[in-house]
């Protein structure tokens, strides 16, 4: 129960990493903001948490508004009374033409999704995390896009910005009490590689542990980062991937 009293926020979490991180965190005793842009998805999760004795209720929030974000959060930490943990998941990737081919509206939308909406809502949530007092967090989710080139430009990008903003929030507010941390998933089991082809199986070949990533694998590391068990590790990069980039990496590149 090490999230017993404390008030938490997780954005995507109607479905993959978000949901199962909600429910983890919910398991472990803490009361959750369940957030996602897909309303009942959301409201879906909350009462999944609640039937198991859990404290959750679900909104809706479209990251790239920010007057979506910053009126959710404050309307959680309304409800809850304060906000001690962020939980930033909500993001994607989608398909993309060549280079030549991708249009502005494309690229800047990407990075809308998966950098400028986590920093929506770190500013959003930023005030009631220090009021919180120390042993506040937020974790992030990356991917390993953002540490080697497996391709898609603009997500990939975005994912690499994730890491130095992680870094300068933890820097600038870690006298406040607040950790800021991100963790990078190889490839996980969720809804985008379940309507595959091979629903993993050929990449899941490449990885040393000799199996792709479940989403609770995403969820455990962030109950890790988020508690008081991480609470002298503040500005990292956690690479949760089976291994992949200690080897079959080449080939896995080569496959595109």
């Amino acid at each position: 129960m090490r999230f017993e009293g404390q008030a938490i926020y997780v954005t995507g979490a109607g479905h993959g990493i978000g949901r199962a991180t909600a429910l983890r965190l919910a398991a472990e005793g803490g009361s959750i903001a369940v957030s996602d842009i897909d309303g009942p998805a959301a409201e879906a999760v909350a009462a999944e948490i609640v039937a198991s004795g859990g404290r959750a209720f679900g909104t809706t929030c479209d990251v790239t508004s920010r007057d979506a974000v910053d009126a959710s959060i404050a309307d959680a930490v309304g409800r809850l009374g304060q906000l001690n943990v962020l939980v930033n998941t909500a993001g994607g990737d989608w398909n993309e033409p060549a280079l030549g081919e991708i249009p502005d509206e494309l690229f800047d939308r990407k990075i809308d999704v998966n950098l400028t909406g986590v920093f929506r809502c770190v500013r959003a949530a930023l005030p009631a995390l220090i009021a919180a007092g120390p042993g506040s967090s937020v974790v992030t989710i990356g991917s390993i896009n953002g540490n080697w080139a497996f391709g898609g430009y603009a997500y990939s990008a975005a994912k690499a910005g994730l890491e130095i903003l992680t870094k300068n929030l933890a820097a600038r507010y870690g006298s406040q009490g607040v950790r800021f941390n991100l963790i990078s998933p190889g490839t996980i089991r969720t809804r985008n590689w379940t309507v595959r082809e091979d629903d993993g199986g050929k990449r899941a070949r490449k990885y040393p542990l000799g199996r792709i990533g479940e989403p609770e694998d995403i969820a455990a590391a962030v109950a890790f980062l988020a508690s008081a068990d991480a609470s002298w590790i503040t500005g990292i990069n956690l690479p949760v991937e089976g291994g992949i980039m200690t080897g079959g990496l080449h080939d896995l590149i080569m496959e595109g």
